[in-house]
């Protein structure tokens, strides 16, 4: 197992589906080292890792369907007969179900939602031509349609990221394939 290394824990899982994740401990071997996966946020979930020798943590769909959606913090730890050790912490996001959500979900982030609320203020600006005006002591000041603009760009790209984050594409573009001859 030279040269296999450690599989981080995943940044994100999904409550109602399996929950599989082989950390591959090549410095733990399971013939001397038990893992267990701590998990602390909306809910205490304690995982331990298959005794076969994988070292693989596998938590059945029906399990998972009732664990809490939410941010949780994580310590992936070994154990031998005298010594506990962490190999890795940080954070994983639990979604929700997909199928138990209520009819009027909106799966947008919080980027396409202000984008979307940017597009719309921006549409319904292009016939209004007041910037600012006053009813008696009352007094109403709009954005400047240039701030709007930039703050619509800024979203765009946000937006943008996100999705090609999601989708496994390279954000700087295509890459570049150069050749050097002697």
């Amino acid at each position: 197992m030279a040269g296999i290394k450690n599989q981080r824990v995943p940044a994100t899982a999904t409550a109602g589906l399996t929950f599989l994740f082989d950390p591959r401990l090549c410095d733990y071997p399971a013939t001397q080292w038990s893992a267990k996966l701590l998990l602390r946020g909306p809910a205490s979930i304690d995982l331990d890792a298959a005794d076969d020798g994988s070292q693989t943590f596998t938590v059945d769909s029906t399990t998972t369907a009732a664990w809490l959606a939410g941010n949780y913090w994580y310590s992936l730890r070994v154990q031998s007969a005298t010594e506990t050790r962490e190999v890795e912490n940080g954070q994983i996001e639990f979604l929700p179900d997909f199928a138990s959500l209520p009819v009027g979900y909106d799966g947008r982030t919080q980027n396409e939602i202000a984008l979307d609320a940017i597009v719309a203020v921006l549409a319904k600006r292009a016939t209004q031509d007041q910037q600012r005006y006053t009813i008696g002591d009352r007094e109403l000041w709009r954005v400047p349609v240039i701030d709007l603009i930039k703050l619509r760009s800024y979203y765009s790209t946000a937006v943008r990221n996100e999705r090609a984050a999601k989708s496994g594409i390279r954000r700087f573009g295509r890459p570049v394939i150069v050749r050097f001859n002697s």
